[in-house]
């Protein structure tokens, strides 16, 4: 990494829609310690252009194709464990900053944050601090601990398209006997009355 407090600071910006990542990247540039050096649509481009680019901190959006802000993060933790990482998102999801903080991110902020804001969040997680929007943090104690397994956010998630449990079944290696109980499980955790509720209530939450 080339950055260091009092040098220029060389950001990566991942950020599938163009209109708002040329906005993000605009008003960053305005900043006179700040350089957006790197620009990418897929979250699945976001290592290569970080190693690329020899980038300082990387903002990453929640949502990509390829891979997911908190998926990609976790991949950059992997490839450059040094680089600091800011996860973005327009829906201030209480189970999206525990895992944001959980993937390494250093931050989780919304998108409309004021430029000012998202500048200076830039500049504090490159000195070591973590930032987190109080309004989300606040809203993330509130709702408590995600409480589905890994294995019943899986399933659950593939469940969403309308997938039999048979298919269901091929699809994740598992019997449609193990599969039926995981989903009855979530479906349970959830008070939902069926899996198309619970998979909207976990995503609601930012759990899925």
């Amino acid at each position: 990494m080339s950055g260091t407090v009092g040098d220029t600071i060389r950001v990566l910006l991942a950020e599938d829609q163009s209109m708002v990542r040329e906005a993000l990247a605009a008003l960053l540039g305005l900043e006179p310690d700040i350089e957006v050096v790197a620009q990418v649509a897929r979250g699945d481009e976001v290592v290569d252009a970080a190693l690329a680019g020899d980038v300082d901190v990387a903002l990453l959006d929640i949502e990509m194709p390829g891979m997911t802000g908190i998926e990609a993060a976790v991949a950059l933790r992997e490839a450059l464990p040094a680089l600091k990482v800011v996860v973005l998102t327009t829906f201030g999801r209480p189970g999206y900053l525990r895992r944001a903080m959980e993937s390494g991110a250093a931050a989780f902020l919304v998108k409309d944050a004021p430029a000012a804001q998202l500048a200076d969040a830039v500049r504090r997680v490159l000195s070591g601090e973590r930032v987190i929007d109080p309004t989300l943090a606040a809203a993330a104690l509130a709702e408590g601990a995600n409480p589905l397994t890994e294995r019943e956010r899986e399933v659950l998630r593939a469940a969403a398209d309308g997938s039999t449990n048979a298919e269901l079944a091929v699809a994740l290696h598992l019997s449609p006997g193990t599969v039926r109980n995981y989903l009855s499980t979530a479906i349970q955790k959830l008070a939902a009355r069926n899996r198309a509720e619970a998979v909207r209530i976990a995503r609601e939450k930012g759990w899925l």
